[in-house]
């Protein structure tokens, strides 16, 4: 697998910055799915697995269907997804828990690492393995929406924080797209009315600590034109402040 790190991260950079100039130009969620997966197959090597919005209430799997909450991309391995969901019927996954809850994105791996689970509780690892999935990349968006990546490769050490940040942007751009295709199916993200995904973007970026000019920089957009997106946001969300406009958006949990 290449290293996405040096010249890799700069081209996953410029790529996922072209797909969140176009991906609001996507009508359905296999186009949507489509354009993350060519990007980050070229460059890293990951391939997407699918996209899925939580139900509103825990454990209610009646609310999870493919097509309206669930999505998943062609590259996934034939077969996991019906088997996933029926072990999970008998014995929820903890990373499914850890999805819901997480505010950054975090590999299978390292969930194993760190639950340390033992006898049935290992089945997720063991039907992941059973396709060919040796790890993946979970990308919590919102609150209820989740990205996943996947890999043929363990991936703890192979993605350097820069890379994940970038495929959480990815990530989070393809949930907020996709939460406009299936509205008619459920709730929105959020209160209010919807940020534009370039406005969530200049609110993640500046609730890390970037000003005005790195934000610019960073987003490849000029300096008022970042200064108009967080006006918007600022009347959008009510507020009269920059720093009030990424305290709302993160309790309101658009952005983690």
């Amino acid at each position: 697998m290449a290293n996405p790190k040096g010249h890799c991260e700069t081209e996953l950079a410029s790529e996922l910055l072209h797909y969140t100039s176009i991906v609001d130009q996507l009508d359905t969620p296999q186009d949507v799915l489509d354009g993350l997966h060519k990007i980050t197959n070229q460059t890293c090597q990951l391939g997407v697995l699918g996209a899925l919005l939580f139900p509103a209430r825990w454990g209610d799997w009646d609310g999870i269907e493919k097509g309206k909450t669930v999505f998943l991309h062609g590259s996934l391995p034939e077969n996991w997804w019906d088997e996933y969901v029926e072990m999970s019927r008998k014995d929820p996954a903890p990373g499914a828990m850890m999805a819901r809850l997480a505010l950054a994105p975090f590999t299978m791996t390292e969930t194993m690492r760190m639950l340390e689970p033992v006898g049935l509780d290992r089945w997720p690892q063991e039907l992941a393995l059973k396709y060919g999935i040796r790890d993946n990349l979970t990308c919590p968006v919102g609150g209820r929406w989740v990205v996943v990546y996947w890999s043929k490769n363990v991936l703890s050490e192979r993605l350097s924080q820069k890379a994940r940040a970038l495929l959480l942007m990815g990530a989070t751009f393809a949930a907020i797209r996709l939460q406009r295709i299936v509205s008619p199916y459920t709730e929105r993200l959020g209160k209010g009315q919807v940020l534009t995904p370039r406005e969530l973007a200049v609110l993640r970026s500046m609730s890390i600590g970037r000003q005005i000019k790195d934000t610019a920089e960073y987003l490849g957009l000029g300096e008022e034109t970042v200064r108009s997106h967080l006006k918007k946001a600022e009347v959008k969300l009510g507020v009269n402040n920059r720093t009030h406009a990424v305290a709302q958006a993160i309790r309101q949990r658009l952005i983690p």
